[in-house]
């Protein structure tokens, strides 16, 4: 494949999920009126953020895969002859949980799943509460489309996820997102974190020579927590070059369905003339694995 459209879904999201789903099919559907062929959604799109407490009835939302949305969406992918990258609360068993993407084919069928890796546990993203660390490894999903190296939100801020995801053959790095800021950080505060999340995905992009594709929602979200702020989601939704050129990027506050035809040869041209992966030096990287070096 030479040209690949491609479309984000940039959204706010809420409890009532009938509405919410609604919502995003009429944007998927707009996408692909647009000729879009893979479609994004991010992070945890069939509701609220429910991460910002702690709190054992949250546990309700998940649902094993195969189930009512992986059933929906498939449909949804079907529909249009779209391959979908979705996510999920994924009930694996009792007390066993997961932040989970899962990718459809155009026929609807589930091409894969990816378990989110890594977990954070901040205020507001108390995510190692709910989440059990993925276990499938980084391993690219083979669609119809290409090799599609999806990961997860707190997945991007580590450069060793990408490389594994380069090193097994993606041909796209992804990343489903739902990020924000406190409303009560300063002015300055806000744009040197929405720069360092814009700018350690374009390392990757440059570091890989693969495009990236990073989907956030939008909208400020109260927390359950009266005592809390609350998050406000700076979408920001971006596509990055495989030089780390940045492609096209949503707004900081509007909800929108970001399209761009993608130049699917250009990885070949750019790790022609920057060869970082014939260049590395993998004999000497073997304290990687420890957590520190002490």
């Amino acid at each position: 494949m030479i040209n690949l459209k491609v479309a984000l879904i940039q959204q706010s999201c809420d409890d009532n999920y009938k509405l919410t789903f609604k919502k995003t099919c009429n944007m998927i559907d707009k996408a692909a009126s647009e000729g879009a062929e893979l479609v994004v959604l991010q992070e945890l799109h069939g509701g609220s953020y429910f991460c910002q407490t702690e709190d054992t009835e949250q546990f309700d939302r998940a649902e094993p895969i195969p189930g009512p949305t992986t059933d929906l969406f498939g449909k949804v992918a079907k529909q249009y002859g779209i391959v979908l990258v979705t996510s999920l609360f994924e009930r694996r068993a009792s007390g066993l949980y997961h932040n989970t993407a899962v990718v459809f084919e155009k026929d609807g069928s589930i091409a894969g799943t990816y378990r989110k890796m890594h977990i954070p546990d901040d205020p507001g993203f108390y995510e190692k509460f709910y989440f059990t660390p993925g276990d499938l490894g980084f391993i690219p999903i083979k669609t119809s489309l290409g090799c599609l190296g999806v990961l997860v939100c707190w997945d991007q801020w580590y450069p060793e996820a990408a490389r594994l995801m380069a090193l097994a053959g993606a041909e796209l790095l992804i990343y489903p997102t739902a990020i924000g800021w406190d409303p009560s950080d300063e002015i300055t505060e806000k744009e040197r974190q929405v720069d360092a999340w814009r700018t350690v995905q374009r390392g990757h992009a440059i570091a890989n020579g693969l495009p990236v594709i990073a989907v956030n929602r939008v909208g400020f979200e109260a927390s359950p927590d009266s005592r809390a702020s609350g998050i406000l989601f700076w979408g920001t939704s971006f596509i990055a070059g495989a030089q780390g050129e940045i492609l096209v990027q949503g707004s900081v506050e509007t909800e929108e369905v970001i399209t761009i035809e993608l130049d699917m040869k250009r990885s070949e041209s750019v790790r022609r003339i920057w060869p970082f992966l014939r260049d590395r030096r993998i004999d000497a990287y073997n304290e990687l694995n420890l957590r520190y070096r002490d």
